[in-house]
């Protein structure tokens, strides 16, 4: 009887271990995206990648600084399979975003948020810059309001990168 009573423990023990790691992470929208040339995507047709969503705006000065991180980012762990998007606010005079985007070189995709759904959808954003890290699967590992941490944002790409 002392056996079984472990046991059980043992399997809600992992059962629930299991549980928070798979549920506990939210999970990123699925919405649409279109880039500044047209090419539209979504966050599920990207399951599979880990996703960096960065809301910005040509107006904000921790977004401008931290882009060429973020394209430093990009340009090491593409091949691996990150994808990233920046995702220009909604108050963001488009032919700004287009400016800066080919001023910069951005090499990844860039969208606009004209009536702000993208924003809306992932829990309102309203400061710039707020970034979500989306797992291969669809879960939202992390989101930072400000200019992230990108040591911290590193060791998460590389644990969660295919080799």
């Amino acid at each position: 009887m002392k056996k079984i009573l472990i046991a059980a423990v043992a399997l809600v023990a992992i059962g629930l271990t299991a549980y928070s790691l798979w549920f506990d992470k939210p999970r990123a929208p699925d919405v649409e995206l279109v880039s500044l040339t047209g090419q539209k995507t979504s966050i599920a047709a990207l399951r599979g990648k880990v996703v960096l969503v960065n809301f910005w705006a040509t107006s904000c000065i921790g977004c401008v600084e931290e882009m060429p991180q973020i394209k430093k980012m990009h340009q090491e762990y593409a091949a691996r399979g990150l994808e990233t998007v920046a995702v220009a606010l909604s108050y963001d005079p488009p032919n700004y975003v287009e400016a800066f985007t080919r001023s910069q070189g951005l090499p990844f995709f860039v969208a606009l948020d004209s009536e702000g759904k993208i924003a809306k959808a992932f829990g309102d954003v309203q400061l710039a810059p707020t970034t979500f890290l989306i797992d291969p699967q669809g879960h939202i590992l992390k989101r930072y309001v400000g200019v992230m941490k990108f040591d911290e944002v590193r060791q998460l790409i590389e644990a969660n990168l295919k080799s």
